[in-house]
């Protein structure tokens, strides 16, 4: 698997660019923001859409950007396209862009499952499509994305949408066959953390800490122990080693990890999200 990790940095595109993001949803709205508050893009270089005049009205006030319900004018002339739809919607809107389509446009889809050559098969023209997988943690910058090129992607392109993704945090280069499993990994994994921070903080309550306390401490804790593994480089095990002293507290806690099985069922939690990622994409 080939990776590839980028800061947060990604200075601005070039002004006549132009992004069209078609379902400003949930992903769609936190990537939408995060072009803006990054300052990669002007509000005069993005159109969105959603389903409804209403919510389109409100978002366009919201962030002084065109919002329609006409996905096929919203791609007029863009240069990127962030296809934000539903999986089971994506054929049909994506059939439905095509016949305008400029030549060399970029289609980005956050759709879980949805494989590039539905897309491509979908756009015709030898469409560019690169499929990505951002997880919720993007809403604060702090996401991780993984991506994976089509069949007629350029290098340039690849870097462009390191770019774009990079506003909302990291980002990691996969082959297209590993995307089920980053599906079980980084997009379900927030819910197995959050779960684990959960009950870290009842521990804490149970050993006597206040709730509000025990909570914070539980989460600063996962924060810190991540960013420990991201920006010192170490493995995992050799930073548990650095905790665990000999005939210490931690290493009775670790005692009572191992012997509730919490290594494994982590294992199989991914394991069978990943599973269930490859299930939908059959259906």
């Amino acid at each position: 698997m080939n990776t590839a990790a980028s800061g947060k940095t990604t200075g601005h595109a070039p002004a006549a660019m132009r992004v069209a993001v078609l379902g400003a949803g949930k992903m769609g709205g936190i990537l939408l923001q995060a072009f803006l508050r990054s300052g990669l893009l002007t509000p005069e270089q993005i159109v969105a859409t959603v389903a409804h005049e209403g919510r389109a009205t409100a978002l366009s006030q919201q962030y002084g950007v065109m919002v329609t319900t006409d996905n096929s004018a919203a791609v007029a002339g863009a240069d990127v396209v962030l296809l934000g739809v539903k999986p089971q919607q994506m054929g049909d809107v994506v059939r439905g862009i095509a016949a305008g389509l400029k030549p060399g446009v970029l289609l980005i889809s956050v759709a879980a499952s949805v494989k590039t050559k539905a897309i491509e098969e979908a756009a015709g023209k030898d469409a560019s499509v690169i499929r990505a997988m951002p997880n919720t943690p993007a809403a604060l910058g702090a996401g991780i994305t993984a991506l994976c090129r089509g069949s007629h992607v350029t290098d340039e392109q690849m870097t462009l949408a390191q770019r774009i993704f990079a506003t909302v945090g990291r980002t990691v280069i996969v082959d297209e066959k590993h995307m089920d499993a980053v599906t079980g990994l980084s997009g379900s994994g927030p819910a197995f953390l959050y779960i684990i921070i959960e009950a870290l903080a009842e521990a804490g309550v149970n050993v006597g800490l206040p709730r509000d306390v025990a909570t914070q401490l539980a989460a600063q804790t996962t924060y810190g122990a991540a960013k420990m593994v991201l920006e010192t480089g170490s493995h995992p095990a050799l930073l548990k080693d650095e905790v665990t002293t000999p005939a210490g507290c931690t290493v009775d806690g670790i005692l009572e990890l191992e012997e509730g099985g919490l290594r494994v069922t982590l294992i199989k939690a991914v394991k069978r999200a990943t599973e269930r990622a490859r299930e939908l994409g059959r259906e």
